[in-house]
């Protein structure tokens, strides 16, 4: 569930606007130089073998299994520079007189690798089956019947109230496969790449000609899965591969003394926040969950944690959104102050509570062991408990009083209102249920115009900050480690880095 949680992207390119596109978010890993075609790009994706799934409507735990499915299939749209949200399978959309009503334009030239042609019978199939699987959270309908084909090459997407940010929503989830297809043994995609073999999460893919955003330039790409980053590293810095991708920043500190390695900085790649139950249990009092903000030495996670590969952050989930509110206060240490909260919410400082955390994301057990030692200078005992990641999310995600999370993408406010804060969510991790934040989340949906949808997102950016569910401390920029070889990567923060059409190799 983990994965697939954190892919909402919630996070293509078609015709000659897809390459347009891609250049705009992409730069030479290696340095400057003339695009050339040929050569096989050996890639590094992190993936446990237990978790290894081949259907890209599941839920997708594993990144090599992601970016595997990400080459074969597209989806309708997928994350852009400015705007972030680009076309992909999709040319283009609108949004209709009835506000509801979303229609998107299928790609011109747009075929299955096989060389049958997309339809909106596919499309609508493919949207309804994911719809069927995952719900609300993956496309943002009542039900499965409110994805329609509208003639050959078009889909209906009708939404409870107005939505004016669904195609933002739908950003790599929405992946497209042929009318009734269930078994994905073979998979035929749309995608840049065909799949040409799969064993045990490690694949070879093949460059696709007829691709609706023009031949990628490599002829190959081999995704090899590694069970940890450590594994990784060691594979990048052997020359066994050339592209460690979301490896970190210890792979990153240590690939900058090496003339044969570059380091890719994606910013506002990262979140890891605290997450404290709103709704009920020992900090449901906004002044207790006030005094943990306060008690964070951020500077100091941010060096700890991140290894200076990252950014402070202020409490708000959404740090790379345009609308993001820079006025806010900075939010810097308070010891005394926050021992004034407690005592005023009458807080029990003797007793011990429970900080849950898993080892998925990294450093994530690293922040909850850092934060529960800062917490003891306001009197909050804090015992630090690691999980197992699918125990976690079986017995402890959206259930604990106190836990760790963590999102790979952190580049729209609205994505977070939708998905973990407004009450109607079934993935609101804090439990927060706040008329004024829900009704100014649907206002914003429902914007007609650029400056009431920055101040409806200002709203709601004010709320998460003075009486939210989390502790946002800061971001961690995503950091990939390629060969001097390599160029043409993109810099997109999340779960753009799987774009890899435009990716090529110096001889």
């Amino acid at each position: 569930m983990s994965l697939s949680r954190r892919r909402l992207l919630g996070v293509g390119l078609a015709g000659a606007g897809a390459a347009l596109a891609l250049a705009a978010c992409g730069s030479g890993a290696g340095g400057e130089g003339q695009p050339r075609s040929g050569g096989t790009l050996r890639i590094g994706a992190l993936g446990q073998p237990s978790k290894i799934e081949r259907d890209p409507h599941q839920t997708l735990s594993n990144d090599s299994d992601f970016l595997i499915l990400s080459l074969v299939f597209d989806a309708l749209t997928v994350p852009g520079a400015n705007p972030n949200t680009a076309p992909r399978l999709a040319s283009r959309w609108t949004q209709l007189d009835d506000p509801r009503v979303w229609r998107f334009e299928l790609a011109a030239g747009a075929t299955f690798h096989d060389g049958s042609p997309v339809t909106s019978a596919d499309v609508e199939w493919s949207l309804r089956r994911l719809h069927e699987i995952a719900g609300e959270t993956k496309v943002p309908v009542v039900s499965a019947q409110d994805v329609t084909a509208d003639g050959p090459s078009a889909v209906r997407l009708t939404t409870a109230s107005p939505n004016r940010d669904l195609p933002l929503l739908l950003r790599l989830m929405t992946f497209t496969v042929k009318q009734g297809a269930t078994d994905f043994t073979n998979p035929i995609g749309t995608g840049p790449f065909r799949l040409e073999s799969f064993n045990d999460g490690n694949a070879r893919l093949v460059r696709n000609e007829r691709w609706h955003g023009g031949a990628p330039l490599l002829d190959a790409i081999e995704v090899q899965r590694f069970d940890s980053t450590t594994a990784m590293t060691n594979a990048i810095l052997a020359g066994q591969i050339d592209l460690a991708s979301n490896v970190g920043a210890v792979a990153g500190r240590t690939a900058r003394t090496r003339s044969n390695l570059t380091v890719v900085r994606r910013p506002n790649d990262v979140v890891i926040p605290l997450v404290m139950r709103t709704s009920d249990g020992p900090f449901a009092d906004a002044r207790v969950r006030q005094a943990l903000r306060l008690a964070a030495d951020r500077e100091e996670l941010v060096k700890q944690i991140t290894s200076g590969y990252g950014t402070v952050a202020n409490d708000v989930l959404g740090t790379g959104d345009p609308t993001y509110d820079k006025t806010l206060a900075r939010r810097g240490r308070d010891v005394p102050r926050a021992k004034a909260l407690l005592a005023q919410a009458g807080f029990d400082t003797s007793a011990r509570y429970q900080l849950f955390t898993k080892e998925e994301a990294a450093g994530e057990v690293d922040f909850a062991k850092v934060f529960a030692n800062q917490a003891k200078d306001i009197g909050v005992n804090l015992e630090v408990v690691t999980q197992d990641a699918n125990v976690f999310y079986d017995q402890t995600w959206l259930k604990a009083p106190l836990y760790t999370a963590n999102w790979g993408t952190n580049d729209s406010v609205i994505f977070f209102a939708s998905k973990t804060m407004y009450s109607g969510t079934k993935w609101n991790e804090s439990g927060f249920k706040d008329p004024e934040f829900d009704a100014t989340y649907l206002s914003a949906l429902n914007a007609h115009d650029e400056a009431t949808y920055t101040a409806a997102s200002h709203t709601l950016q004010r709320i998460e900050y003075e009486r939210g569910g989390y502790l946002v401390w800061g971001t961690a920029d995503g950091v990939d480690v390629a060969s001097s070889a390599v160029h043409g990567l993109p810099r997109l923060a999340g779960y753009g880095r799987v774009q890899l059409e435009k990716a090529w190799m110096s001889a």
